[in-house]
């Protein structure tokens, strides 16, 4: 582990937390005991690969809607995975409902307080376990999320690549966590990250840890934290289909496993590594190929959708007849809902 820096790290931070903490709806103020959390485990969980902005106003519409664990673990499961469209994995949305569940029925509606506790929970891993331990119940747990990786690598000049060179920062992190206000450091630095120490551009004259920091002692601070390249996400392609009916779309419920699993969805063919063209529509029918295609990246590949059209008069598989005029209401995952725009603008 690096040499440690001077004892005063976390008073410092905790000073500039105390004057320039966001005001976030999950958040408890600064120096409070604790926060509530149930809350702070619903914006962990739709933070995960999730901007603070794109999640703010979502969980306020989900706290309106489920207040508390308990009436969250009473949701309807295809009503909460259509309120998550847009906020990324679905798998993480069949965890919160079975981990909301598991703390009503195994827990009497009260989180463990503990990491190891949490860890036991349906989709609480080492990251989240820690920061509602730290957050919610003040415990001295290391929290090391992005910007926290960030801001730790660049105070001991950590020039191992990522992601091997996550033990140094967890181990540096630790050296530096206090015992008390754990939870309100946690924060800091995630805050110093987003707002201060940023990936390009750092603003080292306005850190309160700018005078322990070795990267800003070197001239260099971008250089940390070092990544090694990634390798090219994979193309697919595949046809999406758009069978309409009495100004209604064609909907189909994805299988429960897998990507995007157990969401509404439009009929697709396969996903392949070369254009399928009209393979396996969801209905024979004069299909139409319309000109352009859909676009869109998820994590370990790029999917290119090009766009199918035709009348249909009856389908007999398990699906639903959807009101176009009523689509955004169907909860349709992303791709889906670009591609249903595409359509529609089509005509």
């Amino acid at each position: 582990m690096p040499a440690k820096l001077p004892s005063d790290i976390a008073a410092k931070l905790l000073a500039w937390y105390d004057r320039n903490a966001r005001d976030l709806p999950w958040r408890s103020p600064a120096g409070a005991n604790a926060a509530d959390p149930y809350r702070v485990w619903l914006s962990e969980i739709m933070l995960q690969q999730t901007t603070v902005a794109a999640v703010r106003p979502r969980f306020e519409e989900f706290v309106e809607r489920w207040p508390d664990i308990e009436s969250l673990a009473r949701a309807d499961d295809a009503t909460l995975m259509a309120a998550w469209a847009g906020l990324g994995y679905y798998a993480r949305a069949r965890n919160l409902i079975a981990c909301a569940r598991a703390v009503v029925a195994e827990h009497d509606g009260t989180f463990p307080a503990t990491e190891e506790g949490l860890r036991a929970l349906p989709g609480i891993g080492a990251y989240t376990a820690a920061a509602i331990a730290a957050i919610a119940f003040g415990e001295p747990s290391v929290v090391v999320d992005a910007n926290v990786a960030r801001v730790v690598a660049r105070l001991f000049a950590i020039a191992e690549p990522l992601p091997a060179g996550m033990p140094a920062i967890r181990a540096a992190t630790a050296s530096i966590t206090p015992a008390a206000r754990a939870g309100d450091f946690a924060q800091a630095m995630m805050d110093l990250g987003s707002a201060i120490c940023t990936p390009r551009a750092p603003l080292c004259l306005l850190c309160p840890l700018s005078g322990a920091c070795r990267a800003f002692a070197g001239g260099k601070p971008e250089m940390y934290p070092t990544k090694l390249a990634k390798a090219a996400r994979p193309q697919r392609y595949g046809t999406i289909f758009w069978a309409e009916r009495g100004g209604k779309v064609l909907l189909v419920r994805r299988p429960p496993k897998g990507l995007l699993g157990g969401m509404r969805a439009l009929p697709t063919g396969p996903w392949a590594d070369s254009p399928p063209g009209l393979a396996d529509p969801p209905v024979s029918a004069g299909w139409r190929m319309l000109d352009g295609t859909v676009d869109h990246v998820f994590t370990h590949f790029r999917l290119q959708l090009a766009l199918a059209v035709a009348p249909v008069e009856r389908h007999s598989g398990e699906s639903e007849w959807w009101p176009i005029a009523d689509l955004e209401s169907a909860g349709l995952p992303t791709v889906f809902a670009k591609a249903a725009r595409a359509f529609r603008r089509a005509g």
